[in-house]
């Protein structure tokens, strides 16, 4: 028998897929487990959820209500669990880094030197992510804080800018432009730019395909989508699909990849290459770093 927060997950997922077929593929289960998980919820609650058609499902006005208070439990319920997290982090003197583009210690020693000059016996685990995903706070979930170009903000999320530089654009060697040594927007709006999954925040990719610029998506990207950042280097090494990020993250592409070029694009708005955390985190070492990052000056890079 699933248990009731196994059984609100499953409402939650079915009510957002629209489908029993699709929930449960996105669930990765036996469609009958999940109409028999579901079925059995509303069996306990003596009140139908869901109202099932040729179509798929919708919920029942007794559903919508009900589907808010489950959606409410399940965020609560994940929030204390990385709340525990944290805490249990802080016990052991730890502080997980996540990262987008170079590892931190490339990217930005003077801060991490500083920090460790304060606290030599915090042990710091870095850790790479994928490109922003769903709600920030969701995505931070497991590192206490990422160093990244800044993902959506959001209520219960804390930003502070470290390093402000130009975006480059990225080539395979054997791109028509890959030989310029330096190329503006109207250059290369129209260039066919790397896909990015569509779980990816669209203000995130939008601003390394140039959507701040062109006002909206281009007109074409590549087959394939991205979720890491090697995945999208490995679609410019196979493709002719370009895109912009920071001046560090294209020094560092350039040295893993051979066939990939980075030129710098002069009139682009600039990268904002910041630390992003859950406010409410309660790990002393996270402060610290904050407020080491605090006492440098953000460095501003060729804008």
């Amino acid at each position: 028998m699933p248990s009731r927060r196994t059984q609100l997950r499953y409402l939650v997922t079915a009510a957002r897929e629209g489908q029993i077929t699709a929930a449960a593929n996105k669930l990765k289960l036996a469609q009958p487990t999940l109409s028999q998980a579901i079925a059995q919820l509303e069996c306990e609650l003596g009140v139908s959820l869901l109202e099932r058609h040729r179509n798929g499902v919708t919920l029942t006005p007794a559903g919508e209500t009900f589907i808010v208070k489950a959606s409410e439990a399940l965020a609560a319920e994940s929030d204390a669990a990385r709340t525990g997290e944290e805490l249990a982090r802080a016990a052991d003197g730890t502080i997980v880094v996540g990262f987008v583009g170079p590892p931190p210690l490339m990217s930005t020693p003077e801060l991490f030197a500083d920090f460790s000059d304060n606290h030599p016996d915090a042990q710091i685990d870095f850790r790479d992510l994928p490109f922003p995903q769903g709600s920030t706070s969701t995505w931070l979930a497991g590192v206490d804080v990422a160093l990244c170009h800044r993902p959506c903000t959001e209520s219960g999320v804390s930003v502070h800018t470290v390093r402000v530089e130009p975006r480059a654009i990225v080539f395979r060697r054997d791109h028509h432009l890959a030989s310029r040594r330096s190329l503006g927007v109207e250059d290369v709006i129209d260039e066919t730019f790397v896909g990015y999954h569509a779980s990816i925040q669209e203000g995130w990719a939008g601003f390394h395909s140039l959507d701040d610029h062109r006002g909206g998506p281009p007109k074409q990207v590549t087959a394939d989508h991205a979720l890491t950042s090697l995945q999208m280097l490995g679609i410019m090494s196979c493709s002719r699909g370009t895109t912009t990020v920071p001046q560090a993250d294209a020094r560092l592409a350039q040295q893993v990849a051979q066939n990939i070029v980075a030129v710098p694009l002069a009139d682009a708005e600039p990268a904002q290459v910041s630390l992003v955390w859950r406010t409410e985190n309660r790990n002393p070492l996270l402060q610290a770093l904050v407020a080491a990052a605090r006492r440098i000056p953000t460095q501003v890079h060729g804008v």
